[in-house]
């Protein structure tokens, strides 16, 4: 990638903080320096024995609802073979990706900006790029891809069905550490699962003390599996209500819960707000692979975790669609959409 000559496919060129269109008001800004590293975020090893495995993935769930993953059976071949295309994706000519650019966020194949509102209702765009399609794990979505680069097409339908098969085994130890049956929480999230790809450019920016890569969120869908570059530290999580940066492990997924099985999890289980955050010298590539319900399923807490003396239920059940209704109505704002369907008690 020549980072040099690096265009967002909406015609900006992120290769100045001259433009007021990427400058966070001050309240907003990331201060890094006040940003110790995280080395201890959970790292769990899958061919742990079962019992410890459900033990730690639980605990990290509560905890962090972050942890990252190792000996997770997909391939570091396939996976240097999934950054590479996406990598060229981004080095497609700004003009060829812009075809694909939308403010549209619910065009299932886009690329597009993220921003907040600023002083008034002016937007702040992020610095980076990206771009967001369907996956599936066994029926074909490709021919809704591009076809440059003409990997693309082939790379990620064999990284998805990979990652299908990791998606369906941390969900049943999820379900476990419940105390639930292992098929309990792919059975609530449903059939016809809402399945996206998001993979994100980060340029090298030239003060990233003004700017974001990804503005402070919570993760819409039930379970998030991330793979992001080796060597680049870009992904900060709130941990004690402070933020803290989360070194990448090599050969490792980052894996965060996302609103929905805070709320499955009667709120047990945490999905907690972060951000991604720029530097000067690396650009940075992160893929996010999200699992959630579709519009029509009706989501809250689990029966077998609720009771009314001591764990009445904390959020009210609701169907996906007004979920996803909410989220788009607090575009540009530091959202907080599960907390609209939180109970009073």
């Amino acid at each position: 990638m020549d980072t040099a000559t690096f265009k967002l496919a909406n015609g900006y060129t992120p290769l100045s903080l001259s433009s007021p269109n990427f400058i966070l008001p001050e309240d907003k800004r990331p201060f890094l320096s006040q940003v110790p590293s995280l080395d201890s975020i959970p790292i769990i090893n899958l061919n742990e024995d079962p019992e410890s495995l459900i033990k730690k993935v639980s605990q990290a769930c509560e905890e962090y609802g972050f942890f990252q993953v190792i000996n997770h059976g997909v391939s570091e071949e396939l996976c240097t073979r999934m950054m590479n295309a996406v990598s060229d994706f981004f080095d497609l000519p700004p003009q060829e990706r812009g075809t694909l650019f939308t403010d549209d966020k619910t065009k299932p194949v886009r690329v597009s900006n993220y921003h907040i509102k600023g002083k008034g209702e002016e937007k702040v765009t992020m610095w980076s790029e990206t771009f967001a399609h369907p996956w599936h794990l066994v029926d074909d979505f490709t021919h809704l891809l591009p076809q440059n680069p003409p990997q693309y097409r082939g790379v990620v339908a064999e990284y998805a069905k990979e990652i299908g098969a990791l998606m369906s085994r941390l969900l049943s130890l999820i379900s476990n550490g419940l105390g639930l049956d292992k098929d309990c929480l792919e059975t609530r999230i449903g059939e016809n699962p809402r399945l996206v790809t998001q993979a994100n450019y980060y340029p090298p920016c030239p003060d990233p003390e003004l700017t974001l890569g990804l503005p402070v969120h919570t993760d819409l869908n039930a379970l998030t599996i991330l793979m992001q570059s080796q060597g680049v530290i870009g992904l900060h999580v709130i941990k004690d209500g402070k933020w803290v940066a989360v070194d990448p492990v090599p050969n490792a997924f980052v894996i965060n819960l996302g609103d929905q099985i805070q709320v499955l999890s009667n709120g047990r289980y945490k999905s907690v707000h972060h951000r991604a955050v720029t530097n000067k010298e690396l650009p940075r590539i992160s893929i996010a692979m999200f699992y959630g319900p579709n519009k029509d399923t009706m989501i809250g807490p689990i029966d077998d975790l609720v009771d009314e003396k001591e764990h009445p239920p904390l959020y009210r059940s609701y169907l996906f669609a007004d979920f996803l209704a909410e989220f788009y109505k607090q575009e540009g704002t530091r959202r907080m959409v599960k907390e609209v369907f939180q109970l009073q008690h």
